[in-house]
C-alpha cells in the first residue's frame, strides 16, 4: 500500500513562498505518475499541477502557471512544489497524489492520496 505524507504547508503573507513535499513509502515511487491538488472548504478538489515518472514531463492549472513549480527527486522518493509570489487564493489544503498511468487533472482517476498541507496566505 502506497503511503504519501504532505509536509511544508504554513502561513505567509502575499508575495511570499512556501515549498511543499510529498513523502511516498510502500511502492516504487518512478512507477507513478504525482500530482498535486487543492481545496478549499465547500469546494471540489482543484487540480494544480501534474509530473511525469521521471519528471521529463510537467503540466499546470492556469491559475499557478508561472509561480508554482513541481519537481521529484525519486532517489528521495519525494515530489515538491514550490510556491512563489502567492496570492490570498492560493490559500487551500494541499494534496498530493499518485497515478499509474499519464497526464490527468481529474482526482477521481488518481489511485493514492496524502492527508493535505495547509496553506493559508494573507493579504
Amino acid at each position: 500500500q502506497v503511503q504519501l505524507v504532505e509536509s511544508g504547508g504554513g502561513s505567509v503573507q502575499a508575495g511570499g513562498s512556501l515549498r511543499l513535499s510529498c513523502a511516498a513509502s510502500g511502492g516504487t515511487f518512478s512507477d507513478f505518475a504525482m500530482g498535486w491538488f487543492r481545496q478549499v472548504p465547500g469546494k471540489e478538489r482543484d487540480w494544480v499541477a501534474y509530473i511525469s515518472w521521471r519528471g521529463q514531463s510537467t503540466y499546470y492549472a492556469d491559475s499557478v502557471k508561472g509561480r508554482f513549480t513541481i519537481s521529484r527527486d525519486n532517489a528521495k522518493n519525494t515530489v515538491y512544489l514550490q510556491m512563489n509570489s502567492l496570492k490570498p487564493e492560493d490559500t487551500a489544503v494541499y494534496y498530493c497524489a499518485a497515478r499509474y498511468s499519464g497526464f490527468d487533472f481529474r482526482s477521481q482517476d488518481y489511485n493514492y492520496w496524502g492527508q493535505g498541507t495547509q496553506v493559508t496566505v494573507s493579504a
